[in-house]
C-alpha cells in the first residue's frame, strides 16, 4: 500500500502557494485495510475515508467510466490493482493531475509542471468530456489563476460539450455551487468570460450573457459594453474584499439593461425594475440562497438612487433607507453600499475614484437612528383617543422627526 498527495496540494506547493488542505490517494489497498487502521468511511459513491487523526481525505485509487449523460452518469472502479497513473488519468486538468509520494518525489505523467510554467489550463485526456462539471471547474480555475490562459484544444472540447447539451444536464445546486466559488476567486470575471467563450454562459446564465454588446452612455460608462462593465464590477467587488452576497449583487445589478428597447439605447430608463424582475426567477432556477437573492434585489432596485443620494431631499432619503430596511439591518445595508461602490468604480478609468455616497448615507442612517421612536410613541399615545388614531399619529410624528434629523444632518449649519 502506497499513499500519495494529489491534486491541488501538489499544484499549489509547486506554485509556492500556501497549502491549506491535502487530498490523498491510496494505491494497492482495500477498504478493509483502511478500516483496520482506523480510517472513517465518508464516500457515498466511491471509497473515500477520513484519516483518524488529521481528518484529511484519503481515496482509494480508482478509474471511472461514463454510462449516462450529465455529471452523475459514472461507474467507478476501485481496487488494489488500479495504478497511480490510471487514477491521475481521470482528472480534469494537467496541473491537477500530479502526485507526490512520502519521499517528496513528484509524479507528473501529463506534463502538469510544464503547464504550470507556461501558465496554461489544459485538459488531461478526452475523458474530460464525460463530466460537464469540468467546464465550470475550468472556468473557476481561470478566475483563481487569472494569468493562466486556456489551451486552444481545451476550449474547443468545451465548446463541443456545450453543443452536445452536456451542460443542460447539470443540476441547479451544482451550478450555483461552482458559480459561488468562482465569484469568491481573485478575478471572478475570468470565470464568466471563459463560460461565455465556450458557449456555456448562455445556457447557464442567459441573463448575464445577454448583456454582451448592449451599449451604455459613454459619459457614464467609458467601457460602453454592459457585459464588460459587469465584469469590471465583480472584479472591483473582489478587490474590495466583498462577501458572496455582495459579489452576486454586483453580478446581477444591471440585468435589466439587456431588455432596453433598441430605440432608447444607450440610455436605460427603468432598468432597475427590469433587473429585479429578472433576478427573482434566476435565483429560483439556480436555488440561490435567500441572503444573496435579497441583497441582489435591493442593489438592482436602488443603486441608481444611492449613486444620486446627494441630490435627494431628506424625505426621499428616508424613503430610501426604509426601502432598504437599513434601520433594522444596518450591516446588510453596508453590503448594499459596498456593491454600489463596486458598481461606481467598476468602469473604465474610474477604479481609483472615491465613493463618498457610502459615507453620506451612513451619516444619514446614524441621524435617523438617534430618534427615540419609543419616546415619540409614548408621547403620542397619551393624547390619542383611539389605538387606530394613535398608530397613525405615531407613524406621522416619527417620520417628521426623522426627516428633521436628516435635514439637520444635511445642513448642519
Amino acid at each position: 500500500m502506497k499513499t500519495y498527495a494529489v491534486g491541488g496540494a501538489v499544484r499549489d506547493e509547486l506554485l509556492g502557494l500556501a497549502v491549506t488542505d491535502r487530498d490523498w490517494v491510496v494505491v494497492g489497498a482495500t477498504p478493509e485495510m483502511l478500516l483496520a487502521r482506523g480510517f472513517l468511511p465518508v464516500g457515498r459513491d466511491f471509497p473515500v475515508f477520513l484519516h483518524p487523526r488529521s481528518h484529511e481525505e484519503y481515496a482509494l485509487a480508482r478509474t471511472e467510466r461514463k454510462t449516462a449523460p450529465g455529471y452523475t452518469g459514472f461507474v467507478f472502479h476501485a481496487s488494489p490493482e488500479v495504478t497511480l497513473e490510471e487514477d491521475l488519468r481521470r482528472r480534469d486538468l494537467t496541473i491537477n493531475a500530479m502526485a507526490k509520494d512520502e519521499a517528496g518525489m513528484v509524479f507528473d505523467p501529463h506534463g502538469g509542471r510544464d503547464d504550470l510554467a507556461a501558465k496554461v489550463l489544459r485538459h488531461v485526456s478526452p475523458a474530460f468530456a464525460e463530466d460537464p462539471v469540468r467546464i465550470l471547474r475550468v472556468a473557476r480555475f481561470a478566475a483563481r489563476f487569472h494569468d493562466f490562459g486556456l489551451a486552444p484544444e481545451t476550449l474547443a472540447l468545451m465548446r463541443r460539450m456545450v453543443a452536445a447539451g452536456e451542460v443542460d444536464a447539470l443540476v441547479p445546486e451544482r451550478v450555483w455551487q461552482e458559480i459561488a466559488r468562482g465569484l469568491m476567486e481573485a478575478r471572478p470575471s475570468r470565470m464568466f468570460e471563459v463560460l461565455r467563450e465556450c458557449g456555456a454562459l448562455s445556457r447557464l446564465l442567459p441573463e448575464v450573457d445577454a448583456l454582451g454588446g448592449v451599449p451604455q452612455r459613454a459619459d457614464f460608462h467609458p467601457e460602453v459594453d454592459t457585459f464588460v462593465h459587469v465584469m469590471m464590477v465583480i472584479d472591483m467587488a473582489a478587490q474590495l474584499g466583498s462577501p458572496l452576497p455582495t459579489r452576486f449583487a454586483a453580478l446581477t445589478h444591471d440585468l435589466g439593461k439587456a431588455q432596453t428597447p433598441v430605440g432608447l439605447l444607450p440610455r436605460h430608463p427603468g432598468h432597475e425594475q427590469h433587473s429585479v424582475a429578472l433576478i427573482l426567477p434566476l435565483c429560483q432556477r439556480l436555488k440561490v440562497p435567500a441572503e444573496c437573492r435579497e441583497l441582489a434585489r435591493l442593489v438592482a432596485r436602488y443603486h441608481g438612487d444611492i449613486h444620486r443620494c446627494d441630490e435627494l431631499r431628506p424625505a426621499t432619503t428616508l424613503d430610501l433607507l426604509e426601502a432598504c430596511d437599513a434601520l433594522r439591518r444596518p450591516q446588510r445595508f453596508g453590503q448594499v453600499l459596498l456593491a454600489c461602490e463596486a458598481d461606481y468604480r467598476g468602469r473604465l478609468g474610474w477604479t481609483e475614484r472615491a465613493y463618498p455616497q457610502a459615507a453620506t448615507l451612513l451619516r444619514a442612517l446614524t441621524a435617523v437612528r438617534t430618534i427615540d421612536a419609543g419616546g415619540i410613541a409614548c408621547a403620542v399615545s397619551a393624547t390619542a383617543e383611539t389605538s387606530a388614531a394613535a398608530s397613525h399619529r405615531i407613524a406621522a410624528a416619527l417620520r417628521a422627526a426623522r426627516i428633521e434629523a436628516l435635514t439637520r444632518a444635511k445642513n448642519p449649519g
